[in-house]
């Protein structure tokens, strides 16, 4: 049997990592910027992920959600604690697209509604409704398609207006990211996100904040929509949830009442996913990485704006997109294969940094030395 080749790989094969370090078979060190999207958030093996993971795989690894799993509940606290949403319920799940996908049917049990709206330049994940609310038709599937999406651009307060004057009471939610990740690092405004809040209370619409990538504590608050000054309904998560190990969840605001089958999942809050997600918030509170990513991610963004050849530089704490012009297309390429420096990209040509929230100031002047050298070829 063969693999079913839907990824471009480069050809490196990472063997051991540390921190924000890796190391191919070959024994080449790489700084690594991108955390595999977003999803190393305390740095590769961190002693006590490793040993809260060990522990626990030496005591139970899975049981299904029909008996009492303690570390649900101490996971839900701790959340609740470091996101400053005590009140807030939590539902868990395996992946970014499925926290999703839960969020959107919550909306729709809750004002038994259908439409939906999202925004050009987003991405939601790859299955069912997730992938439909995604502005990307390459990659939804005819299955996929449906006419309850309404896309609008991005950050336009006269286009959401009308939208809800159009048909508000008929949108089951709004969905949106804090910080468009795949969409090349683009902020909603506060006063854009601030609009979303008040016409989801006129319209009794579900304000859905898609954190998946742009929350937990990357942009040195702990979900980023929270700069706006607003609560959402309902908070997605996954990727830096569990450092690398598979575990999502929605934090979903009091006026929800849950019932019996309402949502489920097999894997969803197993032993060892709770493990691991309360070993990364017990780091990040332990750490003060929410600080050390606003710290960190502000020198960067500083720096980088400095540096002539940047078009534009976007983003808040460590979910940084560098703007290149086209001339500069090879630079990330270069970066990874003649400066052993992982990154990522969002076309057509922005350069996505999104490392460990524990990134020292020492690497991040090795990446912007590097990163100097790469813009003059």
């Amino acid at each position: 049997m063969n693999l079913f080749d839907v990824y471009p790989l480069n050809n490196i094969e990472i063997v051991k990592a540390s921190g924000s370090a890796v190391w191919d078979a070959e024994g080449q060190e790489y700084l690594d910027l991108y955390g595999g999207h977003a999803v190393i958030s305390i740095g590769h093996t961190h002693p006590h992920y490793v040993q809260r993971l060990t522990d626990q795989l030496n005591k139970v690894g899975f049981y299904s959600n029909s008996v009492k799993i303690p570390l649900q509940v101490q996971l839900a606290e701790k959340l609740g604690q470091v996101s400053g949403k005590a009140d807030y319920q939590l539902f868990l799940c395996n992946s970014g697209a499925e926290a999703n996908e839960n969020a959107l049917k919550l909306a729709s049990f809750y004002n038994g509604r259908k439409k939906v709206i999202a925004f050009k330049g987003a991405f939601h994940g790859r299955t069912s409704l997730a992938v439909s609310a995604t502005d990307n038709p390459k990659i939804i599937a005819p299955v996929n398609e449906t006419d309850n999406i309404v896309f609008l651009p991005h950050n336009d307060e006269a286009a959401l207006e009308q939208a809800f004057a159009e048909y508000g009471n008929d949108v089951a939610a709004v969905i949106i990211e804090g910080i468009q990740g795949v969409g090349g690092i683009k902020e909603a405004s506060v006063s854009f996100l601030q609009k979303i809040r008040s016409l989801c209370d006129q319209y009794n619409a579900v304000y859905i904040a898609d954190s998946v990538q742009c929350g937990y504590g990357r942009t040195g608050m702990f979900y980023s929509h929270d700069y706006a000054g607003v609560n959402a309904d309902v908070y997605t998560m996954a990727k830096g949830m569990g450092n690398g190990f598979p575990v999502a969840g929605i934090s979903i605001a009091p006026k929800f009442k849950p019932w019996h089958g309402m949502l489920g999942t097999t894997f969803g809050g197993n032993h060892l996913a709770c493990a691991a997600a309360l070993a990364v918030l017990e780091v990040i509170e332990q750490d003060d990485l929410l600080k050390n990513a606003e710290t960190v991610g502000s020198y960067l963004i500083e720096e980088l704006k400095k540096i002539e050849e940047v078009k534009e530089v976007r983003g808040r704490g460590l979910m940084i997109g560098i703007d290149l012009p086209e001339s500069l297309s090879n630079v990330k390429k270069d970066l990874l294969f003649k400066h052993k420096i992982f990154t990522g990209e969002a076309k057509p040509n922005v350069i996505r940094l999104l490392p460990a929230l524990n990134l020292t100031k020492d690497q991040a002047d090795q990446f912007l030395k590097e990163f100097k050298i790469a813009l003059k070829g």
